[in-house]
């Protein structure tokens, strides 16, 4: 005996409304890797920026031939290099933005990365935020067009030496030349005159236990040494027109 079995629907749980659409699999995937990353490191995924600007940092302290403590932070010029030869190279990219919050470090190293931002065809624009001391002041000076905020600093001294001397007279005139192209180098970068700068440099009233002079913010821009005192915000909009500039003289 066969017994009649009707299908019988649940109740409309949306009724006169659109039907409930479940979140694709890969939004959920997104918002997962969201959740893994905030997980991880404590912070939010960090946006992408403009593809036409190659933003490059150099915090801490230059590390070149010599690795540097552990505990130091440091930006290794090696990682820097490539940073810069891929924005010449890449035809998306317009502009090259350098963010400096430096004490300093390997003078080779430093004025290596220097030469290097000088050298590119594209225009390029820097910031000095915490400070751009030592070696800094010609990473800051090496840009189209350099920026300080007001708060930051920037060290004027001569370069030290560290660890074994042999042949003194021989060590001392070696540091002499290297000195001279770090000098050269600033001036050629920026509008210090010379007598200004090595007074800067050599002055004894600034630092306890050393020779030098520290120039706070605007002090830096009164000596020529940077172009203008200014924000983030500023300085980006500065290489936006720069950008626009170049590409309409192409």
């Amino acid at each position: 005996m066969k017994i009649n079995q009707e299908r019988i629907d649940p109740p409309d749980q949306n009724p006169g409304k659109e039907p409930i659409k479940k979140p694709s699999k890969k939004k959920a995937s997104i918002t997962n890797n969201k959740l893994e990353n905030l997980k991880a490191v404590g912070m939010p995924s960090i946006p992408t920026p403009p593809e036409d600007i190659q933003f490059i940092s150099i915090i801490g302290q230059v590390e070149g031939h010599t690795v540097s403590p552990p505990q130091k932070k440091a930006t290794k010029y090696e990682h820097i290099i490539p940073l810069i030869v891929a924005a010449e190279q890449n035809p998306k990219i317009n502009g090259i933005f350098v963010m400096l919050n430096t004490v300093g470090g390997d003078v080779e190293a430093g004025l290596a990365l220097a030469e290097m931002i000088n050298s590119v065809s594209k225009p390029t624009v820097s910031l000095v935020l915490g400070g751009g001391h030592s070696i800094g002041v010609p990473l800051a000076t090496s840009s189209d067009y350099s920026y300080i905020v007001p708060t930051a600093t920037m060290t004027i001294h001569p370069i030290r030496m560290t660890g074994l001397v042999i042949g003194v007279p021989q060590t001392f005139r070696y540091f002499q030349k290297m000195q001279e192209r770090i000098v050269d180098f600033i001036l050629r970068t920026s509008q210090i005159d010379r007598d200004t700068f090595m007074k800067l440099m050599y002055d004894t009233d600034e630092i306890a236990n050393d020779v030098g002079t520290i120039l706070v913010g605007d002090e830096a821009v009164k000596y020529g040494l940077i172009n203008q005192v200014g924000g983030f915000n500023t300085a980006l909009n500065k290489l936006k027109d720069m950008i626009k500039e170049n590409l309409q003289e192409k």
